[in-house]
């Protein structure tokens, strides 16, 4: 296949040779060449890596469903007691909702996705069953990895590990912690169901953290101590972490180079708190840090739209980036950045600067959208998009093509 005509995170005009699933060459644009294969038409746009989306919970969409008022409390427990009151009376199926969520994601540009499926004593395993079977559904549009999450905790109600257990006897690839001070008030005990259960099925290990200031820097303490303890540098995510930078320089210091030296990675939803650890920071330190829409007009949340394009300009405003080169580092997090925490075969880019994944020897997981610069296209969020999954066009024009 050849991509024709395309500028490469914003460069010159190039003529893009794909082979299988990957980059085999990017050379100048020749408007005279007549090529021999199939063709995807490049018009001057933009060359950029598929989104990933690293933290969305497909369990809970109501994207393409009517809007309805938000009836949730203050708080964790409050807020899915909310969804367990709603969840099963939506106007169509859970496998529905699930399913036409995921399309309009890879319609959009996005490819890679690491969804939460909650798995408790209520649903059981009914959500993560939806999310796989999307999963399977869409198995050649994108990459799904399911991890399996005790949204309400896992001591707090008796029978949760049980479920836990037999979801990644199912398949599930990550598993899940929640708030282990706050949500279940025993660190201990839920870390070692956490660490344990990864350990014994070798899956890797993804932290919910909503918990504030010293309280979130505590729990962080104790993930830390367990990652370096059991040797698995490389296989823990922190997702959220809202707080952590919010109790002192020294402390936000600290946690960073941790981060760094144990190859733990972070998950943002670009949120508008002003205690977070700083992204530039950890992009210097070179930690793996991915976006994701958590969850999409659901019964926590009315915001999400299924676009990690609108997620980008979240995460770049929420920064308070003006310079091009910070709005195309939060381009970057929100692909392949995404991509390092899903995959250690994709390397995280390389500090502020770096613009990876539109290489040759890259996986040909790829976007074309319409803009001036990457900056332009996060400001404009156009519709002119083509969509590319191991080589292959999946999507055009907002949506999928039909094989």
């Amino acid at each position: 296949m050849l991509i024709r005509d395309v500028r490469p995170w914003g460069g010159r005009r190039s003529d893009v040779d794909l082979s299988g699933d990957r980059i085999a060459a990017i050379r100048p644009h020749d408007p005279a060449a007549q090529p021999a294969g199939e063709v995807v038409e490049g018009r001057g746009r933009l060359l950029l890596p598929s989104f990933s989306d690293v933290h969305v919970h497909l369990d809970s969409t109501r994207i393409g469903l009517p809007f309805r008022p938000h009836t949730g409390g203050p708080g964790v427990w409050t807020m899915m007691l909310n969804d367990r009151q709603n969840w099963r009376t939506a106007e169509v199926s859970l496998m529905e909702r699930v399913t036409g969520t995921l399309e309009r994601m890879i319609a959009r540009g996005t490819t890679r996705v690491r969804s939460y499926a909650q798995v408790d004593v209520d649903c059981k395993l009914e959500k993560f069953d939806a999310v796989v079977a999307a999963k399977e559904k869409f198995a050649g549009r994108a990459d799904v990895q399911i991890m399996t999450f005790p949204q309400a905790g896992i001591l707090r109600e008796k029978g949760t590990v049980d479920y836990l257990e037999a979801s990644l006897k199912a398949g599930a690839e990550v598993i899940g912690g929640i708030d282990p001070c706050s949500l279940d008030r025993d660190p201990k005990g839920h870390l070692d169901v956490v660490f344990g259960l990864a350990e014994k099925y070798q899956v890797e290990v993804d932290i919910h953290l909503h918990e504030p200031g010293h309280l979130g820097v505590f729990s962080t303490d104790l993930v830390l101590e367990r990652t370096r303890a059991l040797g698995m540098q490389g296989k823990v995510t922190m997702s959220h972490a809202y707080e952590l930078g919010s109790v002192s320089e020294s402390v936000s210091r600290r946690i960073i180079d941790d981060f760094a030296e144990l190859d733990i990675a972070m998950a943002t939803v670009a949120p508008p708190d002003r205690g977070q650890l700083s992204l530039v920071a950890l992009m210097e330190a070179g930690v793996r840090v991915g976006l994701g829409e958590d969850g999409q007009r659901d019964y926590w949340s009315p915001y999400g739209n299924c676009d990690m394009l609108d997620r980008t300009w979240q995460l770049a405003f929420t920064n308070n980036f003006r310079r091009d080169d910070l709005i195309e580092m939060s381009l970057a997090v929100a692909t392949v950045g995404g991509a390092s925490i899903m995959s250690h075969d994709v390397a995280r880019p390389a500090g502020v600067t770096d613009r990876p994944g539109v290489a040759v020897g890259d996986r040909a997981d790829l976007l074309l959208i319409d803009g001036e610069t990457p900056t332009s296209a996060v400001m404009d969020r156009g519709s002119d998009r083509t969509v590319l999954h191991d080589g292959v066009v999946v999507a055009d024009q907002l949506a999928l093509v039909r094989r």
